[in-house]
């Protein structure tokens, strides 16, 4: 029942936001409710229910080892939030605050959902109910990025459902009786049709690809991220991509059972690969910072992605790479949120010298930059590092080498832009109004909370915190 509150109470917090008639008091309904939220996350991560075979909904081993980050992430976004809404109090907030709630509350159901419909509905749920969110700025772009993200993720829905259609066809064609729960059509194994396996494995593997943002998929990225408010593109790039990479893996394990562990493999490896190399070449030509942070974001779904295809250490270490990649892009978003707001742009042709301008979220976002490129002593440096590791001990050393070349395309791409806008005089287009962007506490310590958290995970990493994702990975690999 505690794991149905995770659900239950942002939705019901969302009607209320709807419902609540005070605009200025209506933010702080985000962290009362991610407080909750996160309380509740970690109580069950640390005493874990026991979960029934057969449970459609459930805090289980994949559950617990990735729903309390975005918990967490969202607290600390939701603090944020408070101060940002109110730097923005021309913009109506009553939709943007239900919104996240939504959100909130539909990623705890994606990640808990262990039942293939089901996964797929609430999956779909947390797409629509970004919309709104990413529309908040309510100009001309935000306008057609909200377009882009509808059309290019309404094809990933519609990918994903023939999918799962597509595999409950292959348990069906296999004398199955029908049961779409995970651990039913793990039980079935071998008995699934092969040929409708495949099918569905491409199917789903680009449908739920694209809301990571998988390349090629991935073409919505740049302008969501580009246009969206920080906290939302904090939120998107680590929690919405989030259920859509445990959704891959709950299904990698059905194929697997079914014999075709090594083509999922082999396709996860392919396209991980595919992502990292696209984003380090857009990384070297883009000259728009948010934009910037989108392609950092296609790469980092690369990296989980490959970690996927390398076995239990490289899936061991994809989970790693969840905690340490959310935290860490979260403290670039919120920062570079400030300095766009400081800016009045966010190409580098109009920016110059906002270590000037905004001093404190400047060094923050440099910081954040040499976090989520992996250099020590970060979280993404030891994440990352596994992931190398289980690529050589699997025997992929190729593709080690192609990792460690994507990753210093990546570096070179996010100094050319973290210090073409932090460096220089400052430009006219760096003054808003007349006036000078104000660095409060509200807007500085969240993403300074979060870049602290990069770092402890990278400094101290908890044993409970590796244990969990062993767990999860015994989950998806129940046989040695």
């Amino acid at each position: 029942m505690k794991s149905l509150l995770l659900i239950l109470v942002p939705l019901v917090a969302a009607a209320l936001a709807a419902l609540w008639p005070w605009s200025r008091t209506r933010p702080w309904l985000l962290p009362a409710v991610g407080l909750i939220h996160t309380l509740l996350s970690f109580w069950l991560f640390c005493d874990p229910p026991a979960v029934a075979p057969g449970a459609w909904f459930a805090f289980d081993p994949l559950a617990r080892a990735v729903l309390p980050v975005v918990s967490l992430l969202f607290l600390v976004c939701a603090w944020y939030g408070v101060s940002y809404l109110r730097i923005r109090s021309e913009r109506p907030n009553r939709v943007f605050i239900a919104a996240l709630l939504a959100v909130l509350g539909l990623l705890s159901a994606g990640h808990q959902a262990r039942h293939l419909g089901l996964l797929w509905i609430f999956t779909e749920a947390v797409t629509l109910a970004a919309v709104p969110l990413l529309h908040f700025n309510g100009t001309p772009r935000a306008f057609e990025a909200t377009w882009k993200y509808l059309l290019v993720g309404g094809t990933g829905i519609a990918l994903s459902l023939l999918g799962s259609l597509c595999l409950g066809y292959a348990s069906l064609h296999g004398g199955g009786d029908g049961n779409l729960t995970f651990v039913a059509l793990i039980a079935q194994g071998a008995g699934l049709s092969r040929p409708w396996v495949l099918i569905a494995w491409v199917l789903l593997l680009v449908g739920y690809g694209t809301k990571m943002g998988l390349a090629p998929m991935h073409t919505w990225k740049p302008e969501a991220y580009g246009e969206a408010a920080g906290i939302v593109g904090a939120i998107l790039a680590g929690g919405v991509t989030s259920v859509a990479f445990t959704a891959i893996l709950r299904v990698r394990a059905v194929v697997a059972a079914a014999g075709e562990g090594a083509t999922a493999d082999h396709t996860l490896l392919a396209i991980g690969l595919f992502s990292m190399l696209v984003a380090a070449l857009f990384l070297l030509g883009t000259r728009d910072f948010k934009r910037m942070l989108a392609y950092s974001s296609v790469e980092h779904m690369g990296i989980l992605t490959l970690g996927a295809s390398l076995g239990r250490a490289g899936v061991a270490a994809a989970l790693f790479h969840v905690w340490t990649n959310g935290l860490t892009k979260g403290t670039l978003f919120l920062s570079a949120g400030n300095i766009r707001r400081a800016a009045g742009s966010a190409s580098m042709d109009d920016v110059r010298g906002m270590n000037v301008i905004t001093p404190r979220s400047a060094a923050i976002f440099v910081t954040g930059m040499f976090a989520v490129t992996a250099c020590p002593p970060f979280g993404p440096f030891f994440s990352e590092l596994k992931v190398l590791r289980a690529a050589l001990e699997t025997g992929h050393a190729a593709a080690a080498v192609m990792f460690l070349g994507c990753l210093l395309l990546a570096f070179f791409g996010l100094t050319r832009v973290v210090f073409g806008i932090v460096d220089g005089r400052p430009r006219p287009a760096a003054k808003v109004g007349g006036r000078r962007f104000s660095e409060t506490a509200g807007v500085l310590l969240p993403p300074l909370v979060l870049l602290g958290l990069s770092l402890w995970l990278g400094l101290f990493l908890p044993r409970v915190l590796s244990d969990a994702w062993l767990a999860a990975v015994a989950q998806l690999y129940p046989t040695p």
